[in-house]
């Protein structure tokens, strides 16, 4: 990144912005609820299957005032902002979380634990992948862990990660959507014998909204 742009976001009060909208929650432990999603661009994660690959670059989405973003948030009904990306965890997030706290919004974030965790969180979805683990402080903080399965070695990537979360955890299995009808059946099969673990779908992709 340049330096000028390193200089703009450092602090929190510009951000990376690549969309920000106001929908449903698709995925995950909170499926169904309304949200302000926001979307930082930028990620080094590399996920062959990413279905948002374009917002990889961070060059590409020049910095926008956080306080700009933050005026659009408080006005919606559903008073809960989910950060996701790209991958949020790169960028400084304790303005932008601590002015939506002074406003009385939810804040939920999505991640792959890969860079140290900034902001004032009331619910951490960790979402692991293999090529880029999580650091090991994230792990006891997690409230969601989310793996999405592509192929069968994925399942034991998810055990893996699911012995260093806390007990209160909520564990869930998510099918890659590329290959979701090849996989979903042993997604299944595997959350009924063991129901320590849950089903998550992108209902999102399936209710044709973003």
């Amino acid at each position: 990144m340049g330096e000028n742009y390193q200089e703009k976001i450092k602090d929190g009060r510009y951000l990376p912005l690549m969309e920000d909208f106001y929908t449903i929650q698709g995925e995950g432990y909170h499926t169904g609820k309304a949200a302000y999603f926001i979307r930082i661009g930028g990620c080094d994660v590399g996920c062959s299957w990413c279905d948002t690959k374009f917002s990889w670059n961070a060059l590409k989405f020049p910095p926008v005032a956080s306080d700009e973003v933050i005026k659009k948030i408080i006005t919606c009904p559903a008073r809960a902002v989910v950060v996701t990306g790209g991958e949020p965890s790169m960028y400084n997030l304790d303005y932008f979380t601590s002015e939506l706290k002074k406003n009385n919004i939810q804040t939920f974030v999505e991640t792959s634990g890969a860079y140290p965790l900034s902001g004032a969180w009331d619910w951490i979805c960790l979402s692991p992948k293999k090529q880029s683990p999580p650091r090991k402080e994230i792990f006891s903080r997690a409230d969601e862990l989310k793996v999405i399965i592509h192929e069968d070695s994925d399942f034991a990537w998810a055990e893996e990660n699911a012995k260093k979360v806390n007990n209160s955890c909520k564990l869930y299995l998510q099918p890659e959507w590329s290959v979701a009808p090849k996989i979903i059946s042993r997604i299944v099969d595997y959350v009924m014998k063991d129901p320590g673990w849950n089903v998550s779908l992108q209902s999102h992709k399936y209710m044709r909204i973003p």
